[in-house]
């Protein structure tokens, strides 16, 4: 499946795929006022969101644990990697409503962007090691935090305790969180989902799920909202 496991420490276990702006867009709903906003991204990867985002004048800080590593570094375990994870998108073709080859054209395209504004960004601080769940912000210190190809994709991986303190710690550092997808691996519902959004509900949060118009997995097509009154 297409998928990078962002927790891992080693560079050689990652599969470092990003996504653009226009994925961006597409996976969160992102509008043109929610573009404007303060926005951190969790688990970004090799995204040119952050590059697409600055170059427009707009507000961006990306955490991965993966910034700990030179561009060069990245680059070659994404070329590394990359023909073998197409390999498994071509095994499976009924689970994609795009081909192996625009995948692969769609995540080298967000690769090069992203190295070639990796360094200044990371100088600017745009670029921040990191990862969940926890992060060194302040509370309330963006107005949206987006998690993308981690949380709920990774059940079998991480468990409930580590899901819940990964959403609880976004919502501390942002009053308005997108998690994408809500599928697993296998594109099974999470197990998790379910009880997340009854206990962020007791605990005061609006939570909704919502459709979204990105399907590259198919089934993969929504997105968890939360709100934190508090911060809101």
């Amino acid at each position: 499946m297409e998928g990078r496991c962002v927790m891992a420490v080693k560079l050689e276990k990652v599969v470092p795929f990003g996504r653009s702006l226009a994925e961006y867009q597409g996976m969160f709903s992102l509008s043109d006022e929610d573009l404007n906003k303060s926005i951190v991204g969790i688990g970004d990867g090799p995204a040119s969101f952050n590059a697409e985002m600055t170059a427009s004048g707009k507000s961006v800080v990306s955490v991965d644990p993966l910034y700990a590593f030179r561009p060069e570094e990245i680059e070659q375990q994404f070329y590394s990697v990359v023909d073998n994870v197409i390999a498994l998108v071509k095994a499976s073709p009924d689970d994609y409503n795009i081909s192996p080859e625009e995948i692969r054209e769609k995540r080298v395209n967000a690769l090069r962007h992203f190295i070639a504004d990796f360094e200044i960004g990371k100088a600017q601080g745009r670029y921040v090691v990191g990862e969940l769940p926890d992060m060194d912000f302040r509370d309330g210190q963006f107005e949206l935090a987006l998690s993308s190809n981690l949380l709920f994709l990774y059940s079998a991986h991480f468990t409930y305790e580590f899901h819940r303190g990964a959403v609880l710690e976004m919502l501390r550092i942002a009053s308005e969180v997108r998690i994408y997808p809500l599928l697993t691996l296998m594109l099974e519902p999470s197990s998790y989902l379910q009880p997340i959004i009854d206990e962020l509900k007791f605990l005061g949060f609006q939570v909704s799920l919502e459709k979204v118009s990105y399907e590259v997995q198919k089934g993969c097509n929504e997105m968890l909202r939360i709100r934190n009154p508090v911060l809101a």
